[in-house]
């Protein structure tokens, strides 16, 4: 009877993930409650910085920063994935993160700079006051639904895995291969049917941005394009893919020489 044993483990992944989907779905409903109401025109009040941390955290912030910087000719990215001064003055302390996270030399990989500059103090400052508004999602608040989401899709593999070795473990089970396949068949059953309504009732799914969040960014997605900030704003929105010019987006996918600290 060892596929009992593994029939045990099975529930109690697929139990324990769709357990936490549901203790986040909660968490975000109790976040969007206690939000205030958001209108089109407080979208369109949206910093880049902010549409940047809400869609994609605080290396999204670090990525719109040195992108605005580099079409302002004040930062020159190559395509070798290397950050250049040009310009040392910051116009805000975001951009002042930046320019200390490259370095008094003026010049640095890329890939650290990203990472000391998502971990600046004024980042921290900015998802602070997106907290506050009840737009972000508070930092130690638990599992986000888009980690319970993926959380339970690896359950559902986890028990489709566990299935298989059950039906095909050589020492005879005692019962029908059948009976063991439709055990397992259920706890299968619930992560997808779990996954399921997560889909149509707390979709999209985000690790940074509330409800509120999610549809200040959903009205400003509908701005106009053609100009500099809607440019920005895709890159905010989308992070690099967005970005057009195929010399500046290989400046951030370079990955030949790996960085060290």
């Amino acid at each position: 009877m060892f596929w009992v044993l593994l029939l045990f483990l099975a529930w109690a992944f697929a139990g324990t993930a769709c357990t936490r989907l549901c203790l986040a779905a909660v968490r975000a409903a109790a976040l969007d409650v206690a939000a205030a109401p958001v209108d089109r025109e407080q979208a369109h009040g949206l910093t880049l910085y902010e549409a940047a941390f809400l869609s994609g955290g605080p290396v999204r912030v670090a990525d719109v920063t040195m992108v605005s910087m580099a079409r302002q000719r004040r930062l020159l990215l190559a395509h070798t994935g290397w950050a250049t001064v040009v310009d040392p003055r910051g116009h805000d302390e975001i951009e002042q993160s930046v320019i200390g996270a490259i370095g008094p030399d003026g010049q640095s990989r890329i890939q650290p700079v990203r990472a000391r500059a998502a971990g600046a103090e004024a980042v921290r400052r900015l998802a602070h006051r997106l907290e506050r508004a009840g737009l972000a999602v508070p930092d130690g608040a638990g599992t986000t639904v888009a980690a319970a989401v993926r959380q339970v899709c690896a359950a559902g593999l986890a028990v489709a895995a566990l299935g298989v070795t059950a039906l095909l473990l050589p020492v005879p089970t005692g019962t029908p291969r059948l009976l063991v396949g439709l055990w397992f068949a259920l706890p299968l059953t619930l992560c997808l049917s779990c996954l399921v309504i997560a889909r149509f009732e707390v979709h999209p799914y985000s690790r940074w941005a509330s409800p509120a969040g999610l549809r200040l960014l959903g009205a400003l997605t509908r701005k106009p394009a053609g100009d500099e900030r809607s440019f920005l704003t895709s890159v905010a929105v989308r992070g690099i893919r967005a970005i057009g010019e195929p010399e500046l987006r290989a400046a951030f996918t370079h990955r030949d020489q790996p960085w060290r600290e």
